[in-house]
């Protein structure tokens, strides 16, 4: 009995793992595919939202970011932690030194004193070019934006990316549930094997007590 019942966990075991590893793998591949996939206006709700932004310099360190969408169209004033760029141009630095000042973002300092820049965003979730100039160096720095959909609140997508949110948490769901039952099941089988072991020490204890009486006899 007790090697039938490690054989069945066992079996259980390597049901379960080829059953839920490519299950959270395609999931977890899905995941990262859609928090990569580039998000347009159209998909989100028209209104104001703080937004994370990630830089990639530690030298343009966007601190707070308020994003506008209005008719299938996104802009966002960034406030940065320091006050080293007079202006930025959304392009690479190469473009940004062809154009006039007039193609420029300059900066506007806020209430408190923190200076902000009111730019363009094409897309959520996606590289975007973005050089910065330098008040002390006189040159231009290339850096890459992303405005991260995923800070924004549930509340902000249309209905056809929210039931998207809601499918995935279904997919999660369901893979509890199996969990669980497999979980259940084991424990099912150590408490039968258990039970059944009380029974055979039971029915030995019964035995030795019938050999004894016979034996005093």
């Amino acid at each position: 009995m007790m090697k039938f019942t490690k054989k069945a966990v066992a079996v259980l075991c390597a049901l379960m793992t080829f059953a839920l590893c490519p299950a959270f793998a395609a999931f977890a591949e899905g995941e990262k595919e859609e928090s990569m996939k580039p998000i347009y206006a159209q998909s989100i709700q028209n209104g104001t939202y703080d937004i994370e932004v990630q830089s990639s310099a530690s030298m343009f360190k966007v601190v707070a970011c308020e994003l506008t969408v209005s008719d299938n169209d996104m802009s966002a004033v960034m406030t940065l932690s320091g006050k080293g760029y007079e202006k930025l141009y959304m392009g690479t630095g190469e473009q940004a030194a062809a154009v006039s000042d007039s193609d420029c973002i300059f900066f506007v300092e806020n209430a408190e004193g923190k200076y902000t820049y009111r730019v363009p965003v094409k897309a959520l979730n996606a590289d975007i070019d973005c050089a910065a100039f330098s008040f002390r160096k006189q040159q231009w720095y290339d850096r890459t934006l992303v405005f991260e959909a995923d800070s924004l609140p549930e509340s902000a997508f249309l209905q056809e990316e929210t039931a998207m949110n809601g499918t995935l948490k279904w997919i999660l769901i369901g893979c509890g549930v199996y969990v669980g039952i497999i979980i259940l099941t084991v424990a099912f089988l150590f408490t039968r094997r258990k039970s059944k072991e009380e029974q055979e020490r039971d029915l030995k204890a019964l035995e030795d007590e019938s050999i004894s009486n016979d034996s005093s006899r």
